[in-house]
């Protein structure tokens, strides 16, 4: 939801028949189109399509692998009593250096309960290590793992073979997404922003656990996907018939990681530069009366991710958050990931992150606005959490946190 760089080929993409493997083998793009970074990290092997969506553009079907090694989903409890049995001996240990570290003939009792505290039930030291982030460059076996595009020719349902056998339904979340699209369809690509808001709900699940949630912005529809794996009920939220399909198939893609989590998404309508929700009959996507009460009487949770990309738009995200949260029944918490890009304009002629600080300034505005009806409460959120998918988290993405709370 955004513009990275532009591609320039020597030549427009072209197609006649979707199954002519020697069309799709010299796969191009237009001048005019952006990609996400994380397409473009993509292996260069069968890059190949799925299909062709209505408005005439490849659809590839990408596996994108879950890192459940940094927390074993099947086996939740376990993790979390492991877990609490670590903090607690950290904590132990922490105290008694703090107690101590000033008294020298202490130091060499606090060393020996401090390697006791290590050792495991056989006297073997236990080493601690560091969490393992997928983002290191020497982890190769990692970026090993990185997603391929991989065509699904009609006909052949089972194109991934050995591919698909060598995960379990819960190591994989399947996505149709587009690559290259000019910047109005940038919503079909899949962004690190929607992956690092996925890798917090995921890092964080049992905050969100039977919540309602409301994206906006919702793109592919990956980050609702995730949320739909603990929370409640998700309303994936966006604008576009075309777009709002290829979210729904993916949540029916999905379906399997959904169930686990006993969660429903509905995927809906959500146009921000209008001031109600769509409730026309003839929308394919509209609201029905009760899933807008649903919404005001129970949603505690909005997210959006990698949507602040023109400066209209952000204001009119900003405006309906304003609308949405002053109409809730509970208070809110608002989850906003975004990633800062360096442009060249001509209007500055430097590098600028105008899209950025648009967005810092009216967050800004938000948390300042005294109207007597709404208050925000704004905070960045560290990016110290495990990392669940494979991607490169760079110092350019934030994530922020705003608490709204109606004062009437």
């Amino acid at each position: 939801m955004h513009q990275p760089f532009y591609i320039c080929p020597s030549h427009q993409f072209s197609m006649v028949d979707v199954a002519e493997k020697e069309i799709m083998d010299n796969l191009t793009f237009k001048s005019d189109t952006v990609l996400s970074d994380v397409h473009l990290h993509c292996p260069n092997k069968r890059h190949l399509m799925v299909r062709l969506n209505a408005a005439g553009q490849p659809v590839f079907l990408s596996h994108f692998k879950l890192l459940w090694n940094a927390y074993n989903w099947a086996s939740e409890q376990n993790a979390r009593e492991a877990t609490t049995e670590k903090e607690q001996q950290y904590k132990s240990r922490g105290e008694l250096c703090d107690k101590d570290r000033n008294n020298p003939k202490n130091e060499g009792e606090l060393n020996i309960k401090g390697l006791e505290v290590l050792l495991d039930e056989d006297g073997d030291l236990e080493v601690v290590r560091r969490a393992q982030d997928a983002s290191d460059s020497e982890e190769e076996d990692l970026l090993r793992d990185r997603v391929c595009p991989v065509i699904l020719v009609r006909g052949e349902d089972d194109a991934f073979g050995d591919e698909e056998q060598e995960h379990t339904c819960n190591d994989v979340i399947k996505i149709e997404h587009t690559m290259a699209t000019p910047l109005e369809d940038v919503g079909k690509q899949v962004w690190r922003g929607a992956f690092l808001l996925a890798d917090y709900i995921l890092s964080k699940w049992d905050m969100f656990r039977c919540c309602t949630v409301l994206e906006l912005g919702g793109g592919t529809g990956i980050t609702s996907i995730i949320m739909g794996t603990v929370a409640k009920r998700v309303y994936c939220t966006d604008v576009g018939e075309d777009l709002l399909a290829m979210c729904e198939r993916n949540v029916a893609l999905n379906k399997h990681l959904i169930e686990q989590g006993r969660s429903e998404i509905k995927v809906k309508e959500l146009d921000w530069m209008r001031d109600d929700f769509c409730t026309d009959p003839a929308a394919p996507y509209r609201w029905s009366e009760a899933e807008i009460a649903d919404l005001h009487d129970h949603c505690t949770v909005m997210m959006a991710a990698d949507v602040f990309y023109d400066d209209d738009l952000t204001d009119a995200l900003f405006r309906t958050l304003y609308r949405i949260t002053h109409n809730l029944k509970n208070s809110c918490t608002v989850y906003l990931s975004i990633e800062k890009r360096l442009n060249f304009t001509l209007r500055h002629m430097d590098v600028t992150c105008e899209a950025y600080n648009h967005f810092r300034n009216t967050l800004n505005d938000l948390e300042n606005l005294q109207d007597g009806k709404m208050k925000y409460i704004v905070e960045p959120i560290k990016l110290d959490f495990c990392q669940f998918l494979i991607y490169e988290r760079t110092e350019q993405l934030e994530l922020w946190k705003v608490f709204a709370e109606q004062l009437t």
